[in-house]
């Protein structure tokens, strides 16, 4: 007996393999859209690991500025006498820091003024632009 194949009919679902050019456009939409939010957080994870970094580093090198002071009498007149003794520093007890803790984490000076505008001196990591002011990651960190 044969079978005459209708042309009408559509073939069954085992008969049918592979996947349809729509299907295949939806999965690497999905696929973008998935890849594009990843990359997005781990790019923007960076920086705000940056910023964090800097918001500590500015905290511990206060606490060197501090531990200088306690032992001298005085504050530091620059950042460069935590890391190797002036000439005029009775009691210095360092090296308190080391050279590229002096840095930010986006390798910027941290800048250091004595008398600070509000306390004895101020810190200040100029943000991942390198720059005063600035919003989000460009923006100023300070010793607080």
């Amino acid at each position: 007996m044969r079978r005459s194949r209708s042309l009408t009919r559509s073939p069954s679902p085992a008969a049918q393999s592979g996947m349809s050019l729509l299907e295949i456009i939806i999965v690497i939409v999905l696929i973008g859209a998935v890849l594009t939010l990843v990359g997005s957080r781990v790019l923007g994870g960076a920086d705000r690991g940056r910023a964090n970094l800097a918001k500590s580093q500015i905290q511990t090198l206060a606490g060197k500025i501090e531990n200088y002071q306690l032992d001298t009498g005085r504050l530091p007149s620059r950042l460069e006498d935590l890391v190797s003794q002036p000439g005029d520093a009775g009691g210095w007890l360092g090296p308190y820091a080391k050279a590229a803790e002096l840095n930010d984490p986006w390798g910027h000076p941290i800048e250091y003024r004595v008398p600070g505008e509000n306390q004895r001196f101020d810190l200040i990591s100029l943000g991942a632009d390198g720059k005063t002011g600035g919003d989000s990651y460009d923006a100023d960190i300070r010793y607080e």
